[in-house]
């Protein structure tokens, strides 16, 4: 695949190495901040996506704050950005609940029983609380990422969803989208209206969670700020965003060199990096990540499948073809690995963590390496 953005020279990064380009990123900050001001809707990052916290405060200065699953991703975005965080738990730990609240400024509970349970604590710590929705309804295709299938744990359905003796609830939450436009957003907000409407009204947000594609090119964003500004009017609350792909999205690559070629049947590339320690969600999803300058098996002349160098016999990250012959130590270029990939990273075969590097005025600068302890410790 071709993309111009991305004609670096490769040849000196050691690798592998998450690169990330700030240019690019504050490109899709600006755009996210554009739908703030038009609508006056928060957009907060969500860490789960992108938590690499030396661009936090570039990001700081265009959104309102971050969003959290746990307990040290509210941490994280208190301490690294400072602003507002938003704290959602499928459920919360006793040990850990009191240390959520302090650096929460909102939290969102998974059930009627947590709320229960624990609403008044938060309320006593003058921060603001609401419950998480499953509207029964989504468009995501993958079982492995829809959080409305049959049975699912996440969210209260309208048939349970009974708040008496819940006092003092400031807004609700759902996330139901996964990479998605806004023309899924509009059939999702009929469905919430139809289920949840009448519990809107005296609310002070409606956190419409993350799955918002707003930074790719065909995404509708006049769609988006007339479904915002719709129903901020309607029910008198303020929309919340919680994008993570849309604020990190094709702005990194992963890059890594060929380490052997073996032939079997065809030619097999090992690389430095490895589908299952570095790149999960190609085994998960699983999904074909796109390479720079590479094509289907076939459309060039040289076609190999890359694989990674951990034990594991399906870690395969797919059939490639190139212009040129493949040789050892060539650099091979993953896009769009910002997101998600770099907070999923694990250390299994002991295979070495990638570095984090960002790119600036065409120099790309390194800003953590890792090294034996960093496998050692978690074990």
């Amino acid at each position: 695949m071709e993309d111009h953005r991305f004609q670096w020279d490769f040849t000196g990064v050691k690798t592998p190495a998450f690169i990330v380009d700030k240019g690019l990123l504050e490109q899709n900050l600006k755009k996210l901040a554009q739908v703030k001001e038009r609508t006056g809707c928060k957009i907060l990052l969500a860490q789960k996506a992108f938590s690499m916290y030396s661009m936090y405060p570039l990001i700081g200065t265009y959104l309102d704050g971050t969003c959290a699953s746990s307990l040290d991703e509210a941490r994280l975005g208190r301490e690294e950005m400072g602003k507002e965080v938003h704290t959602f738990g499928a459920a919360y730990p006793d040990e850990d609940f009191d240390a959520v609240v302090s650096y929460s400024d909102v939290v969102i509970f998974n059930s009627i029983g947590q709320a229960q349970r624990l609403h008044k604590k938060v309320h006593e710590a003058g921060k603001q609380w609401g419950i998480r929705i499953n509207p029964e309804y989504s468009e995501v295709e993958v079982a492995l990422y829809d959080p409305c299938a049959p049975c699912s744990r996440l969210g209260v359905t309208c048939d349970h969803f009974d708040i008496t003796g819940l006092e003092g609830m400031d807004g609700l939450h759902l996330h139901v989208m996964c990479e998605q436009n806004s023309d899924t957003l509009q059939r999702v907000l009929s469905r919430v209206e139809e289920k949840f409407g009448e519990h809107l009204h005296g609310l002070s947000w409606l956190n419409l969670g993350g799955g918002h594609h707003i930074t790719r090119a065909d995404y509708d964003i006049d769609l988006l700020c007339s479904l915002i500004t719709e129903i901020q009017q309607k029910y008198n609350l303020q929309v919340i965003l919680e994008p993570g792909e849309a604020v990190a999205l094709n702005c990194g690559v992963l890059v890594a060199s060929v380490l052997d070629i073996v032939t079997n049947g065809m030619e097999l590339i090992i690389l430095d990096t490895s589908a299952e320690t570095h790149m999960p969600d190609v085994l998960a999803m699983p999904y074909r990540p796109q390479i720079l300058g590479a094509g289907d098996p076939g459309e060039f002349p040289h076609t190999y499948r890359l694989g990674g160098m951990t034990c594991l016999a399906g870690d395969v990250i797919g059939d490639y073809s190139f212009q040129k012959p493949l040789r050892i130590g060539d650099r091979v270029v993953f896009l769009d690995m910002a997101i998600y990939s770099m907070v999923k990273t694990t250390t299994f075969n002991g295979i070495k963590l990638p570095d984090i590097c960002i790119r600036e005025d065409a120099v790309i600068k390194q800003v953590r390496r890792f090294s034996h302890s960093d496998f050692k410790s978690r074990l």
